[in-house]
């Protein structure tokens, strides 16, 4: 009976044993499967638009305009943003014409009912480089490309406790989009932890708010775009630039919010002194 007991025991701990080891594989699995996204937080950027007297630095947004027309636009529209609003980065009239007119958009129907395509004008709008959705999911390992227009404003990364109850009270923290943008830009370079996974066919960046890996590959590199006004050449300059380029795109009206909204704040200051002072005068005969 002894024997049996010992044999039953024996057999208790090596199923025991065998248990442990598939879980502590399992954990240590799946401690090499990230569960929350972006694996790494955006860091926050020093951008001349950020704060209550925030403005935008044009010659930086034409910089990011470069970018966009050389590299972003072969994949990604700005359906929303038309090339009028390129006056407001310093250009003239004339060369908002000459900018546009590189661009091909859909004309109305000919006599035989058939779409052709002319030259765009001011007055238009980015276009897609694709014809439709479907051509450009076909394109793209049937992933469609993202609209470019207000990509700024709905990407960000919540800055969690106690970041976001400062941003609360404040409520100056506005530049979310960007860091994201320049974070997810610059990570295409770093090497995924021991252990994990990437699918075949998407690359590894901890910084992408849905995944470990997206399908895109890493679209700047040193060098890539010509500058000519002698700003560094470099991935990290033009991850800044195309950030800050977009968020013109998607909130060209900050400067004159912000102007405005500290303009009313002045005048609320200004009105409560007055109806304070009021207050003292009106009531300063009255016994309490």
């Amino acid at each position: 009976m002894k024997k049996i007991l010992l044999g039953f025991a024996a057999v208790g701990l090596g199923t025991m044993l065998a248990f442990g080891g598939a879980y502590a594989a399992e954990e240590a699995h799946n401690a090499a499967e990230p569960t929350h996204f972006p694996i790494k937080h955006p860091e926050q950027q020093d951008w001349t638009f950020a704060g209550p007297f925030g403005h935008y630095d044009k010659q930086q947004l034409q910089r990011g305009l470069k970018i966009y027309k050389e590299v972003c636009s072969a994949c990604h529209s700005m359906n929303l943003v038309p090339f009028r609003s390129l006056e407001e980065l310093g250009y003239s009239e004339a060369q908002v014409k000459a900018f546009a007119a590189e661009y091909e958009v859909p004309d109305a129907p000919n006599a035989d009912g058939e779409f052709v395509n002319r030259k765009a004008i001011p007055a238009d709008h980015f276009p897609s480089p694709y014809a439709n959705p479907q051509a450009a999911a076909a394109a793209n390992g049937g992933a469609v490309p993202p609209d470019f227009s207000l990509i700024a404003k709905a990407r960000a990364v919540e800055r969690g406790f106690p970041q976001f109850l400062i941003d609360i009270v404040w409520g100056q923290y506005q530049e979310g989009g960007p860091d994201y943008i320049h974070a997810l830009l610059t990570g295409f370079g770093e090497t995924p932890p021991e252990g994990m996974q990437i699918p075949e066919g998407t690359h590894y960046n901890p910084y992408f708010i849905a995944a470990k890996s997206l399908a895109m590959a890493q679209p700047l590199q040193d060098g890539q775009v010509t500058y000519d006004d002698g700003s560094p050449q470099t991935l990290a300059q033009y991850s800044k630039d195309i950030s800050a380029f977009l968020m013109w795109a998607a909130e060209p009206h900050l400067e004159e919010r912000k102007k405005t909204g500290f303009r009313v704040m002045m005048f609320l200051v200004l009105f409560a002194g007055l109806i304070y002072v009021a207050k003292r005068r009106i009531w300063a005969d009255v016994e309490h």
